[in-house]
């Protein structure tokens, strides 16, 4: 299928690997050009080096940290006018409530929820001006089904989650969508983290933690970057424009109510 936006341009925020990364190459092999952004540039930089040889796209790298002002500041004028914004941002560290202080609580919302509304609201308007756009936010399963030790992350994008419900039904008559892919297990430097405290909880080894959750999952193993990229690079096409305001789940089969 042509998903009918090679040449145009997107930013994909925290794209240096992982579900970033992949959703960054699933828009280059859709020929889309790309502005990419992660804090360790020399990742960035391998990173930007491997889409550039693989696909006719121009790829711009802008390391920094896209949770800050300064960071955003790079990123929007590398490309002001993106046809294409995949927010994503590393979620805060798991942990108990208690432990957590309001400078916790400020970071987390910083880059899980306002980072997000500051580039939605930097970039959304000139796509309704020029009649497309497609906004996708990465969140997390959590939204859907909380996690007791990722309060913090339950938190932050739930309060995303509400803010796109309102605005992304104003931008749709402008043929500019903004839409949730809510990630589950994936095979990502996040879910190996997430081991690592139960590991340390339990005494199990990473090892075995990492067989049980995957043999929990309906699927029976945990998602590729590669699965969702392709997903994040559909809800961007310009066959998705009478998707907005979704929140979409994926997770293997793991959430196991009936919607």
């Amino acid at each position: 299928m042509d998903l009918g936006i090679s040449g145009k341009w997107a930013i994909v925020c925290a794209s240096s690997k992982g579900l970033g990364r992949g959703s960054a190459e699933a828009l280059a092999a859709e020929g889309v050009n790309l502005v990419i952004t992660a804090r360790t540039a020399e990742t960035l930089e391998a990173t930007a080096d491997h889409i550039r040889k693989s696909w006719p796209v121009e790829v711009i790298a802008i390391p920094g940290d896209i949770t800050t002002e300064a960071g955003r500041a790079e990123v929007l004028k590398a490309c002001p006018a993106p046809d294409i914004l995949v927010n994503n941002a590393g979620g805060p560290p798991p942990g108990d409530f208690r432990d957590w202080s309001l400078e916790d609580w400020q970071k987390a919302l910083n880059a899980n929820m306002l980072t997000p509304i500051e580039m939605i609201k930097a970039t959304v308007d000139g796509m309704q001006a020029r009649g497309f756009g497609r906004i996708v936010n990465i969140t997390s399963a959590a939204v859907k089904s909380p996690i007791d030790i990722l309060g913090l992350s339950n938190g932050a994008r739930a309060g995303l989650t509400g803010f796109v419900a309102g605005i992304s039904r104003k931008t749709v008559a402008h043929n500019v969508t903004i839409n949730n892919l809510l990630p589950g297990p994936f095979d990502t430097d996040r879910l190996a983290g997430n081991f690592k405290a139960v590991s340390k909880a339990t005494g199990k080894s990473i090892a075995e933690v990492k067989a049980e959750r995957a043999a929990q999952n309906p699927a029976g193993r945990f998602g590729t970057a590669e699965e969702f990229g392709a997903a994040c690079a559909f809800l961007c096409s310009d066959k998705a424009g009478f998707i907005t305001g979704q929140n979409i789940l994926m997770d293997g089969g793991a959430f196991p109510g009936t919607m």
